[in-house]
């Protein structure tokens, strides 16, 4: 049973990651039509928003400190942050600690203007092409954008640490009533849990209770009903695209502290995500979040020792037989639109 529990955690954990990706992914096809290969990318740019503001926040100045002195009793060099000069070495102390949750404020404005800069340059020109020439599209820029990224920031992985607060893990165990130290569980990855579903339930929220989500939300049904009534739908389509920018930069923000941010995570996760999106269905927000968790879960499951000495190898392709499977007897995916992808 504990093992159990604790692989349903794991699941929860790599689902949340699947479930936002492709969140934003599905906003950008349900509403342009658009299969977006660069979504991953933007995904990556959330993480290394992180790790830009953890690197400006800790940015120091040296000074002579007269109460140290080395060997010769000369005054020791030391660095002091321009956080704490200014705010106080508390205060400063604090804002360094909690510069990935502060990232979050950082990273809004710079994906909104990333994901208008890429609508409004490159994807718009793109809407009536084939799914095909959007896809290399797409694909080319996210490659780009990656070589960018290694160029200013270096092939290797940048630790980015969660707060203080935040280490250490928590003891499941206790609290289910298991023996102390045998469900251990990190307190940051719960917390990314948390986030991504209060991101997830603020879209929804979004698009079901604002005068404006509800206007999306008819122009992904019937575009030319909704233009015909002199609603500028593509403006609100291009905010869309932005939005779907930051939500994937929200989780890569997040997942900063999960897996140390480096130039190809947003390919790591771009296929996976985008597998995620057509077992959901085309288009279909619930369906996207759904076959998030349901598919984090069964990689989970699949990675345990026990299911792998059976199956060698099955937790690298659980997710592949999944889609395979639901595609063949569901075309459109688990809660895809009628005549989605079942040409």
């Amino acid at each position: 049973m504990d093992a159990i529990i604790l692989q349903i955690l794991n699941g929860l954990d790599k689902g949340s990651a699947y479930a936002l990706i492709a969140l934003g992914l599905t906003l950008i096809f349900g509403t342009l039509g658009v299969v977006n290969f660069a979504h991953g990318a933007l995904f990556m740019i959330g993480a290394f928003c992180a790790v830009t503001l953890s690197k400006i926040l800790s940015l120091s100045y040296i000074i002579l400190d007269e109460t140290q002195t080395d060997f010769l009793g000369k005054p020791l060099k030391v660095k002091v942050p321009y956080a704490e000069s200014w705010f106080g070495p508390e205060i400063g102390a604090a804002i360094i600690d909690w510069s990935v949750p502060l990232a979050i404020l950082f990273s809004i404005p710079v994906m909104l203007l990333i994901g208008f800069a890429m609508e409004r340059g490159l994807i718009k020109h793109f809407y009536k092409r084939p799914h095909a020439d959007q896809i290399l599209v797409t694909f080319g820029l996210a490659i780009v954008m990656q070589e960018i990224i290694k160029y200013f920031y270096g092939a290797n992985p940048i630790p980015t640490p969660a707060p203080d607060v935040f280490t250490g893990s928590y003891d499941f165990g206790v609290l289910l009533g298991f023996d102390p130290n045998v469900i251990i569980y990190p307190y940051w990855r719960l917390v990314y849990f948390g986030f991504s579903a209060i991101i997830i339930g603020a879209v929804f929220s979004f698009l079901r209770f604002t005068t404006f989500g509800m206007v999306v939300r008819a122009g992904m049904a019937d575009r030319e009903t909704v233009g015909l009534l002199g609603i500028d739908i593509d403006k609100r389509f291009t905010l869309m695209f932005g939005i779907a920018a930051a939500v994937a930069g929200l989780a890569g923000v997040m997942y900063a502290p999960i897996n140390s941010p480096n130039y190809h995570m947003g390919m790591d996760f771009l296929v996976l995500s985008f597998v995620v999106v057509v077992v959901g269905g085309m288009g279909s927000l619930p369906g996207a979040v759904l076959a998030g968790f349901l598919l984090g879960t069964l990689e989970s499951f699949a990675s345990m020792n026990e299911v792998k000495s059976i199956f060698p190898g099955i937790d690298q392709i659980i997710i592949y037989v999944v889609a395979i499977l639901i595609l063949l007897t569901r075309p459109r995916g688990l809660m895809g639109r009628k005549g989605v992808m079942e040409d």
